[in-house]
């Protein structure tokens, strides 16, 4: 469980993005993609699950934040993917329930090798600050397919848009905290097929 730290990055047209995630962090960041609503969202992920996250991303904002967000979340994942190694000792699932005020979010993340989003949050706006709230669904949906993770994220009890994206942010740090913890009774990876 030593040196789980990844560094990512990814170049293409439309973004400019790297990444350092260490699993087993402090809540520290570093964070800047050009969007400060989004770069909160990635503050509350990172403090709430302990991991550090440094992110930096130049992206094409002159036409929207889809580009931006879309493909931090592949990176994100990417980076999660590659500090979890063999994934050998893990819990491997995780969840929680996170109030936030009166919204209540739901987290719930099993580190399978198999890529699928379960998205249940119905905003009443189409942005805050500079993001849009669709984009919550499309980064949850890269960071699953690219981290290969299975991941369940709900709002049980909806209210101030920007209390429900929080939360689903940081339930997912909460639940990822959890599932990426070591479980000292295994050494091996927790499966019956023998691998994830």
């Amino acid at each position: 469980m030593e040196g789980r730290t990844a560094s990512c990055s990814r170049k293409t047209k439309e973004t400019d993005i790297t990444l350092t995630l260490n699993l087993d962090g402090q809540g520290k960041t570093k964070i800047d993609t050009g969007i400060p609503f989004f770069d909160h969202m990635l503050d509350g992920f990172a403090r709430h699950g302990l991991f550090d996250l440094e992110v930096s991303v130049k992206g094409d904002l002159e036409v929207d934040s889809h580009h931006t967000i879309e493909d931090t979340g592949i990176v994100l994942g990417s980076a999660i993917a590659r500090a979890l190694g063999d994934k050998a000792g893990i819990r491997r699932y995780g969840y929680f329930i996170l109030p936030m005020d009166e919204t209540l979010a739901l987290g719930a993340v099993d580190l399978s090798g198999r890529p699928y989003l379960n998205f249940q949050a119905e905003f009443t706006v189409p942005r805050l600050g500079g993001m849009d709230t669709e984009m919550v669904r499309e980064f949850f949906y890269a960071v699953s397919y690219s981290a290969a993770m299975n991941l369940h994220l709900k709002i049980l009890d909806p209210g101030n848009n920007h209390h429900m994206a929080e939360a689903l942010f940081k339930a997912f740090g909460k639940s990822l905290d959890m599932a990426v913890s070591e479980e000292p009774r295994i050494r091996d990876v927790w499966s019956t097929k023998g691998s994830l």
